[in-house]
């Protein structure tokens, strides 16, 4: 816990600003990469991370925390021991974080209240839409932080107002067409909305509650760029305040600043140093990069799949698979991955470093929103083979309105069970390592994304004043 009654005066004086994350890997660095924003323009920062995820942040993190002048407190989600996977299930986590977590929240608010640093924001991920409901008791001002797309959040705006019932169906190649989205097949949309959820029955339901009362927020804020889902802002701004003020990346990677620290890793990393060494000398633009996350699952024959598909494109590969998935890889494609002549498997590394080093020519991706804003602000060209959730619409944006990259088609029908075959990737890969038109077009393409997601937080761009505009209005209003 953060020694708050050591304030000095001015700092009591500045706006103090409570952040709580929903405590998953994909949702804890966006939001606390948009707090370090706030810190060099005079707002204070305390970050509240569950119990489970506390114990995590390592020494040195702490003290990082420390030298930024980040407080750190702790709210409960029940399972202070296991967190979610100790769940019975979904809906469970869900409910007794909401009890557990409310209470918990309030009681960090009231404790700082009473040693004199009183919060006058609450920063909430929107999955945790509960978080507003305690700041308002205290009369608190409260902004929603969504981490997806501003397409996929009008797209569950829409569920959740009966403008798109689902399960939406329909043939491939028949298109819908939505007011501020592009013409859309079914297979684009979420995986909970055309597939009635899937194997996650509850995850639409969850989705479209991140909008529970979100009228009494005072603000909504959107990791995304303005320039980048234009049409899909102003549509959904017809109904609600969203702000723009992505990508919410470390500073080095698109400004002048220096910040290269994206966050917290609530999984224990191995060394990083595996990857980086081999990645040295590769010729610029000449690996594949492959990863799907922290959380997808790819069954084993898919595993197979992309193994020779990366294998057939003959060209050099990095490939993360996580620990628990490594068993899914064929043995002897270890052994010859590991003579690390043109492939290398490791557990984990640092996604941002290795898609800026210059040597990445091709992410094969899931498409998750961080990593898919990654890509794009840093003028990566993907492959998209998205698995569940916002990944498909996602993918499409990729391929046929950024035109950054191409998406990978399954087998279809029953013989294909939904996966895509070695051939499929090994074509897309290609397609977009190569010198043929398609890859140079995705290449131009991802040049000019990438300058936009620059332009956008630089100096005078639209997020960097929408940032600046958020926190102009947090002090004013924190004074009255």
């Amino acid at each position: 816990m953060a020694n708050h009654s050591q304030l000095s005066e001015p700092a009591q004086k500045k706006p103090h600003c409570l952040v709580v994350p929903f405590p998953a890997q994909g949702h804890i660095n966006p939001i606390l990469q948009f707090s370090k924003h706030l810190l060099p323009r005079g707002i204070r920062i305390t970050l509240a991370n569950t119990r489970f995820v506390s114990k995590s942040i390592s020494a040195g993190q702490r003290l990082n925390f420390a030298a930024l002048n980040i407080g750190l407190e702790t709210i409960s989600d029940g399972h202070d021991e296991g967190g979610v996977a100790t769940a019975k299930g979904g809906r469970s986590y869900v409910d007794t974080f909401m009890d557990v977590g409310s209470k918990t929240l309030a009681q960090v608010i009231q404790r700082l209240c009473e040693a004199g640093d009183s919060v006058h924001c609450v920063i909430y991920d929107s999955n945790i839409p509960w978080c507003l409901d305690v700041a308002k008791a205290f009369g608190i001002m409260a902004a929603e932080f969504f981490t997806q797309s501003c397409a996929v959040d009008s797209i569950y705006y829409r569920v959740r107002e009966g403008m798109i019932e689902p399960p939406v169906s329909g043939e491939d190649g028949v298109l819908m067409v939505f007011q501020g989205l592009p013409p859309l097949e079914a297979k684009d949309f979420p995986s909970d909305v055309c597939d009635d959820g899937g194997a996650y029955p509850e995850l639409l339901g969850f989705h479209v509650w991140q909008f529970c009362g979100i009228e009494k927020a005072d603000w909504i804020l959107c990791n995304t760029v303005y320039e980048l889902e234009p049409q899909e802002m102003d549509w959904l701004s017809n109904f609600l305040p969203f702000t723009a003020i992505g990508p919410t990346i470390p500073s080095t990677y698109l400004t002048s600043q220096t910040d290269t620290d994206y966050g917290l890793d609530i999984f224990k990393q191995p060394n990083n140093e595996t990857s980086t060494n081999w990645l040295q000398n590769k010729p610029k633009g000449s690996v594949v990069y492959v990863s799907f996350g922290s959380m997808a699952s790819l069954p084993q024959a898919q595993m197979e799949e992309l193994y020779f598909g990366l294998k057939n494109s003959n060209h050099y590969f990095l490939w993360v698979v996580r620990e628990s998935e490594q068993a899914k890889v064929l043995l002897d494609s270890f052994s010859t991955i590991s003579a690390g002549k043109k492939g290398l498997i490791v557990p984990w590394c640092q996604q941002l470093h290795v898609l800026a080093s210059g040597v990445v020519g091709c992410f094969v991706t899931h498409c998750g929103w961080n990593s898919t804003l990654e890509a794009v602000s840093l003028g990566v060209p993907m492959v998209a083979m998205p698995q569940w959730a916002d990944q498909a619409t996602n993918a499409k944006y990729v391929e046929d309105v950024w035109r950054v990259g191409v998406r990978a088609r399954s087998g279809g029908g029953d013989g294909g069970n939904g996966v895509v075959k070695r051939e499929e990737i090994e074509r897309c890969v290609r397609e977009v390592m190569e010198e043929g038109e398609k890859g140079k077009e995705i290449r131009r393409n991802g040049d000019k994304w990438k300058k936009v997601m620059k332009d956008g937080v630089g100096e005078g761009g639209s997020s960097e004043r929408n940032v600046r505009g958020f926190v102009d209005s947090l002090i004013r209003a924190s004074r009255n």
